[in-house]
């Protein structure tokens, strides 16, 4: 029977890395993020096949958290097996520069204005969303003023993953007294991934050539094992047997886990085995150092 369990990151082909991988993009002004995903999935998919005709395929890519087609900025790609991961992107904070244009001259108090709403808000997502158009609270952890001119503010926004920046920029208005909306917006960070690794889409094409053509080395330092996307969420180490228990529908239980992060109940935890390459998502349920019970619920199965 062929074992469940993959090769070491370090170890992984190009191929494998491809189907089991993630690219930290930079998207571009004007394609939706559904349009980049599918981009993103046709390219890595020729490539692995070219690469590895009897290797692992790649039939699909799931992005970060969608953004508007004039929105830019950090939209990490999850390719193949790794899109089985992507609720991993609700759990941390977005990072966001914004254009706040203002109806009107900039008032004195503008930057107390901001402090006041690095809080709880209530938001109702706009008529053109994905999701229910229910009131529901998000968080705004740090709301920085860059820079501003009469009419115009460069603000810089730390928040809960599903904020709704334009919704935002139009309250900032209502508060100042000028009204406001959003102008330009760009995606500066998405825990664990930040601005300071993105690709662009040329890069990742370029990659992909030199990879067919024999050099590899672009192609690994812009396709990171899909493990990379895990780094924010606590980490669970089992052992290889309960790897393979995992892999056929059991959950984690005490006598498998070798070393456990402190998570509290009910968070989602990340499994490896000890050679890091991920196992599965799962929901924190027991304690990692009783000698008998379920530690570990599980949420999707990685291997």
């Amino acid at each position: 029977m062929t074992d469940p369990l993959r090769a070491p990151p370090e170890d992984r082909s190009a191929a494998e890395l491809l189907a089991f991988g993630v690219v930290n993009l930079d998207k571009p002004a004007g394609p939706s993020a559904h349009q980049v995903a599918g981009w993103v999935r046709d390219l890595a998919a020729d490539a692995a096949t070219d690469l590895a005709p009897e290797g692992p395929t790649v039939d699909r890519a799931a992005h970060a958290g969608t953004l508007d087609p004039k929105v830019t900025g950090c939209l990490p790609m999850l390719l193949g097996e790794a899109t089985r991961m992507a609720q991993v992107f609700l759990e941390g904070r977005k990072e966001y520069v914004a254009v706040l244009e203002l109806h009107g001259p900039a008032p004195t108090n503008l930057e107390s204005v901001l402090a006041e709403f690095e809080a709880p808000l209530y938001q109702k997502p706009p008529r053109k969303s994905a999701v229910s158009r229910r009131l529901r609270v998000r968080e705004i952890h740090e709301l920085e003023l860059l820079d501003q001119s009469e009419r115009q503010a460069l603000i810089r926004i730390q928040c809960e993953s599903g904020t709704y920046v334009r919704k935002l920029c139009h309250d900032l208005g209502l508060a100042l007294g000028t009204g406001a909306h959003m102008g330009h917006l760009r995606r500066t960070a998405t825990d664990p991934f930040d601005d300071t690794s993105l690709v662009n889409l040329q890069t990742f094409v370029d990659a992909l050539k030199f990879a067919r053509e024999g050099d590899e080395g672009s192609l690994r330092e812009i396709v990171q094992p899909a493990e990379r996307a895990l780094t924010h969420l606590p980490r669970v180490e089992i052992a290889p047997s309960a790897a393979r228990q995992v892999a056929t529908g059991a959950p984690v239980y005490a006598p498998g886990v070798i070393d456990a992060d402190d998570a509290d109940d009910g968070a989602l935890v990340a499994c490896y085995t000890p050679d890091g390459s991920a196992v599965c998502l799962g929901t924190m349920t027991g304690d990692p150092d009783a000698d008998s019970g379920t530690v570990v619920d599980l949420e999707r199965v990685l291997v």
